[in-house]
């Protein structure tokens, strides 16, 4: 018996000084403080985003563009807007939901964008990668996304022509 319980407090100590050694090196392990971009200098995107441990993060559920003109018919462009004014309003919208948490549009890194066709059935690829180019990669906010750019059938309101995810993080 007596065997057993020396053993068992061995294990113990074992087990102690185990843990108290695996915290102490955590603690003194450098942390990575930088988020590192993977640019792509010939795209307006980037290959992807390192983000360190111990950032701050914020997730936008899949934002669409404001109602443009109320009395405008349902159905009707005049509603909401062709695609690169439903991308503008949608874009101004991440940035005020971003806003509230106190995050900026510099700190988005990721945003996955889903592109529904027009009434013609065509889907204006140039007019969404137009206002991302007046929110991001320009001289006012140089930041570079991760980004995905996905064609559907269609939104959840078929008058919308585009819904967009973002990420932030800092």
């Amino acid at each position: 018996m007596k065997k057993i319980n020396i053993l068992i407090l061995g294990l113990l100590i074992s087990m102690i000084s185990c843990t108290v050694s695996t915290e102490t090196k955590k603690e003194s392990e450098p942390k990575e403080e930088f988020i590192v971009r993977y640019d792509r200098p010939d795209a307006s995107i980037l290959r992807g985003v390192y983000i360190p441990k111990g950032k701050e993060y914020f997730y936008t559920s899949g934002l669409v563009a404001p109602i443009k003109d109320e009395s405008a018919p349902v159905g009707s462009i005049e509603r909401y807007g062709n695609t690169y004014e439903q991308s503008l309003g949608t874009l101004k919208r991440i940035k005020e939901t971003i806003a509230e948490a106190g995050f900026t549009l510099e700190d988005v890194f990721f945003l996955r964008v889903y592109l529904a066709p027009d009434q013609e059935g065509n889907i204006d690829w140039n007019a969404w990668f137009k206002a991302y180019g007046e929110y991001f990669n320009n001289e006012e906010n140089p930041n570079k996304v991760a980004r995905s750019t996905i064609a559907v059938y269609a939104l959840a309101n078929p008058d919308l022509l585009i819904e967009i995810e973002a990420v932030a993080a800092k």
